[in-house]
């Protein structure tokens, strides 16, 4: 009686340790066979490179031909990062550096030129044409706007407006300026009709210190505020948007 139950028990458990065997077999065979479909997915996804990162150059190559770094730019940067020991990436890698250093220029400069406003139109019974950029912040708290202006009766003037109560300067003062670090002395003045601006004394000579600047700062003595420094980033300024006004001829009677 031992001996069946010992023979029962040794053939459920001879079955139980075939039915493992059979399964890590299963197993074996069905890891063996992942394998091989992984490492044909590889083989494929190698033998398809090649055309992948000569098809990506060809459109680097006309991004180039169309002046178009920002894109170029991505794309080149993507050859070098997917395919890196391909043709393709050699001779991407050979231009990338020059066509991301424009990349980078270009959005610089187009950043620069959105921070001006310019406008064109009636002004107290003549034509105005202003250009104006705001200050950097938190160079000084509020806004001050540098205002480029044109206006048929009034002629041509450079001013800062204050968002704040203005100004001091008692009759003509100095102004602490640096263009692009290079220091120089401006004179200023307040209108008398009381606005919290500051005139440029000098617009002429100041607007050709601008065009061929790119920050601007100045030393400002506010009434509300103390002595300030004041920031303008007037790199982007474009002239031809800063259209001259004319006085209409008055018509001669026949």
């Amino acid at each position: 009686m031992t001996v069946t139950r010992w023979n029962k028990a040794g053939r459920w458990g001879l079955a139980a340790s075939l039915l493992g065997l059979s399964v890590m077999a299963a197993g074996c065979s069905q890891g063996a066979s992942g394998a091989d479909e992984a490492a044909a997915g590889k083989s494929s996804a190698a033998a398809a490179s090649p055309a992948e990162a000569d098809k990506q150059l060809a459109i680097y190559r006309e991004l180039l031909k169309i002046h178009n770094d920002a894109m170029a730019s991505t794309i080149g940067q993507d050859i070098l990062t997917r395919f890196p020991t391909s043709p393709a990436a050699a001779e991407v890698g050979q231009t990338l550096k020059d066509v991301q250093a424009r990349a980078k220029a270009t959005a610089e400069q187009r950043r620069l030129q959105a921070l001006w406003l310019y406008q064109t139109g009636p002004m107290e019974g003549g034509t105005q044409s202003t250009a104006s950029l705001d200050s950097l912040l938190p160079s000084a708290p509020g806004t001050v706007r540098l205002i480029l202006r044109r206006h048929t009766d009034w002629g041509q003037s450079v001013f800062l407006f204050d968002s704040g109560h203005g100004f001091v300067c008692r009759q003509v003062c100095t102004i602490s300026a640096s263009f692009d670090g290079h220091p120089y002395k401006l004179q200023g003045f307040l209108p008398p009709s009381g606005e919290p601006a500051m005139f440029i004394k000098d617009d002429r000579g100041f607007l050709k210190r601008l065009a061929k600047s790119r920050k601007i700062d100045l030393q400002v003595d506010f009434q509300d505020r103390g002595k300030r420094e004041v920031v303008f980033e007037v790199g982007g300024f474009d002239p031809a948007k800063w259209v001259p006004v004319t006085r209409p001829k008055a018509k001669k009677n026949p």
